[in-house]
């Protein structure tokens, strides 16, 4: 679609649901960025003061939101904190915390944390296969003495896709607190944010956004909320015409530019600043289609040659994000066989070969390449000679 706006690197890169490619916007933007530091020194700050509020339009459109409602800031883990510390108020009966058995460790951590300080449950949704989720099972969860739910849009291992719009209006029916992670969905799927009522969401932008390594995050925060004061602050999360009046009492900057705390990285924000050019050229409706095509033909081409490979992911397309998970024993020296070929997959403990072709880069043809590879891996029994090595990612 834009394969020519990135860095491709040698081979079949199928990993940007865990880090996307490096693009030339990019790499412009934080050079602009590193000229303005080396010529301006600290004069940069006048053009950089506001850089993620002047980047709210674009994250809005790709998330559903206001502009107000989102902000480029920290990471998705700082980031649930600080929106745990405003929304979760347990009172009462109403005070245990649900999210789902498959979230990524990180989510929970952070929920424990919260839960163990108030003395609370952390209550998970069971999954029946150890994949996905049933939807009985999570609407079930939505008890009355529950105060928050946390709830993935898409499931980080097995790529199922959540009607979150569906839940954001059970939680609503319950008196039930909603958040959301959008780490697996940001950029690959469109959002609704707004309209569905969510209460707040966290992101991260090194994935389908193609920001970068460590990139900042973001987050939303729904514009019945603007009149809550952030249960965490810091002094750039302060109104910025009166940041430098240097007042000892907190006047928060107006919807989710209030939720910022701490100095941005100018460099990291420019590559988000780069990224978004991409989404500006094609829309989330376009990508999404891609996304949808790339996926089908991929999960088509498993089942023809590789039946050894048993697809979790989702079939339909309305539960379904941007990557291709399936299901083998040996999944872990799988991938590092075929990283040794050229093929970059991701690998999730302890079954599953994680495949993301992205609307942005790939295509049709390293799809089926990566799947003759595979056959010829399974058929050979090569892939056996990686059992000494070590795997670790992020």
């Amino acid at each position: 679609m834009l394969r020519q706006d990135f860095i491709y690197p040698t081979g079949i890169y199928l990993d940007g649901n865990s880090l996307g490619l490096a693009s030339h916007a990019s790499l412009k933007a934080i050079e602009r960025r590193l000229q303005e530091w080396q010529q301006q020194a600290v004069n940069g700050w006048e053009s950089w003061f506001g850089l993620a509020e002047t980047l709210s339009p674009t994250l809005a459109n790709l998330m559903g939101a206001l502009p107000e409602e989102v902000i480029a800031t920290g990471s998705i883990t700082m980031n649930l904190h600080a929106l745990l510390a405003t929304f979760y108020k347990p009172t009462g009966q109403r005070r245990h915390l649900m999210a789902t058995s498959l979230d990524f460790p990180s989510d929970l951590y952070a929920l424990q944390s919260w839960a163990e300080r108030e003395g609370a449950e952390l209550r998970l949704i069971p999954s029946r296969d150890g994949y996905t989720l049933e939807e009985e099972d999570i609407r079930a969860a939505f008890q009355d003495d529950v105060a928050l739910v946390l709830l993935p849009t898409v499931l980080y291992a097995s790529g199922q896709l959540l009607d979150i719009g569906q839940y954001a209006s059970l939680a609503r029916e319950k008196g039930i607190v909603l958040g959301v992670d959008a780490a697996h969905s940001a950029g690959s799927v469109p959002h609704q944010l707004h309209d569905w009522g969510v209460d707040f969401a966290v992101w991260c932008s090194y994935k389908y956004l193609n920001a970068g390594p460590g990139a900042p995050g973001g987050l939303f925060v729904h514009q019945k909320h603007f009149a809550k004061l952030p249960g965490l602050r810091g002094w750039w999360g302060h109104q910025k015409s009166s940041t430098f009046e240097m007042h000892q009492h907190f006047t928060p900057e107006h919807g989710a530019g209030a939720y910022q705390i701490s100095t941005p990285s100018i460099l990291a924000l420019a590559g988000l600043e780069g990224a978004l050019e991409a989404f500006q050229k094609v829309g989330m409706q376009d990508i999404r289609a891609r996304s949808l095509e790339l996926t089908e033909h991929f999960m088509a081409l498993l089942d023809q040659h590789t039946p050894e490979l048993k697809v979790v992911t989702p079939r339909k397309a309305e539960h379904r994000g941007g990557h291709v998970s399936v299901q083998h024993p040996d999944a872990r020296l799988l991938s590092l066989a075929l990283r040794s070929r050229g093929i970059v997959p991701d690998f999730r403990t302890p079954d599953l070969l994680r495949m993301a072709p992205v609307a942005f880069y790939n295509t049709e043809e390293e799809l089926e390449k990566t799947v003759l590879v595979l056959r010829e891996l399974l058929d050979s029994g090569s892939y056996q000679q990686f059992r000494q090595q070590e795997t670790r990612v992020v």
